[in-house]
């Protein structure tokens, strides 16, 4: 057995091997050590029910922390459409001040956060704001991926030529290619007017031009269930095409008894109901389908006051600002599941490649 210097300095520090230069007192140390263990090995196996604590054992390993890799911020919920499906209302008109807002976002990058999506509400009725924000993650920040979800009928040429350059990704909202249906869901302005399918290929067209990726969400509920879309998410080519089965969250959209603004109840589907409009579209190489079970815990969502939205006992249940406890701790009030995150294709290369399987697939 051989002793490092720091070994040798330190037992000296003990006594061991004072003016013992050739360490025999250590060595008798070790002898009479190994000879316990020796002992201790050989009556464990006459007397079962004994244990042997080892003092310089690892301890266990701890369980991993939780990354925010990828976080869906809700800044403000005003909107100026009435979709009647929606699952973040227009509760109230609070925003952030700009400044605590960008330090919100630097201490979630500082917890690992790669890519931040804005949704609402309506972005787009705080132009500037939102524009700020992604000039920033791409700044200073150095964010891998921004993106922003909205219904296209606020989006400007002139957002786009300052702001433009700092977004990843638009993913707008569009459940339906015809306008029966849109009035049926309510996806209109609130004067009643409906041009949101032409919108939304104006945006499109807007996007290619300043070479941002584009993303379609629909809602597949009662009333589109059986539409085939399929000419028409060929002619728009988004990168992805997010399809989400209609979910109910209590204090959103369950109705006045659970105090929500609106009520989607009659506009849910079974399983069945959705996998057949998903057959039905299987060879659109951009679909990323969605069901409930999906959905529920495998975002990391958060609100107007960045307090993370635990979903997991069907509503909305906001939990402690990280402007006030930090990251670490506002995360334990999320009720995220990585696995699911990982598993509906969270993580991808927000650039518009495949999906990866987790955070080490990708190269950052």
């Amino acid at each position: 057995m051989s002793l490092k210097y720091s070994d040798h300095t330190q037992l000296k520090k003990l006594g061991y091997l004072q003016n013992d230069p050739r360490g025999y007192k250590f060595r008798i140390i070790v002898q009479d050590l190994t000879s316990i263990l020796l002992r201790a090995v050989k009556m464990r196996s006459w007397f079962p029910s004994i244990s042997i604590v080892y003092p310089f054992a690892s301890k266990e390993p701890k369980e991993p922390e939780m990354v925010p890799v990828s976080v869906n911020w809700f800044p403000n919920r005003r909107c100026n459409y009435e979709c009647s499906f929606c699952f973040h209302t227009s509760k109230n008109e609070f925003i952030l001040p700009m400044e605590q807002a960008k330090h919100g976002l630097r201490l979630l990058t500082n917890a690992g956060m790669k890519k931040l999506n804005i949704s609402g509400g309506e972005p787009f009725l705080n132009p500037r704001f939102i524009g700020e924000i992604f000039r920033f993650c791409k700044q200073e920040l150095h964010l891998e991926g921004t993106s922003v979800v909205c219904n296209g009928s606020k989006v400007t040429e002139k957002w786009m030529e300052e702001f433009g350059q700092y977004l990843d990704v638009m993913a707008i909202s569009c459940d339906t290619f015809e306008t029966e249906t849109n009035e049926k869901h309510g996806r209109g302005d609130k004067k009643g007017r409906n041009g949101h399918i032409s919108n939304v290929a104006d945006v499109v067209d807007m996007c290619k031009k300043y070479n941002i990726k584009v993303k379609i969400n629909s809602v597949i509920t009662i009333y589109n269930w059986q539409e085939d879309m399929n000419d028409h998410i060929a002619n728009l080519d988004p990168f992805r095409w997010k399809v989400f089965q209609v979910l109910l969250l209590d204090g959103e959209n369950t109705g006045s008894s659970t105090n929500s603004i609106r009520d989607a109840r009659h506009l849910t589907i079974t399983k069945e109901q959705f996998q057949a409009f998903l057959d039905r579209h299987k060879d659109q190489k951009c679909l990323v389908p969605e069901d409930n079970d999906a959905m529920r815990d495998s975002y990391l969502n958060l609100d107007e006051q960045m307090r993370f939205l635990n979903c997991t006992n069907g509503g909305k249940i906001a939990g402690r600002s990280l402007l006030e406890v930090g990251v670490e701790e506002a995360l334990k009030d999320s009720g995220f599941d990585s696995k699911a995150f990982y598993e509906r294709g969270g993580v991808y290369d927000w650039k518009g490649e495949k999906p990866a399987q987790s955070v080490e697939d990708i190269d950052w």
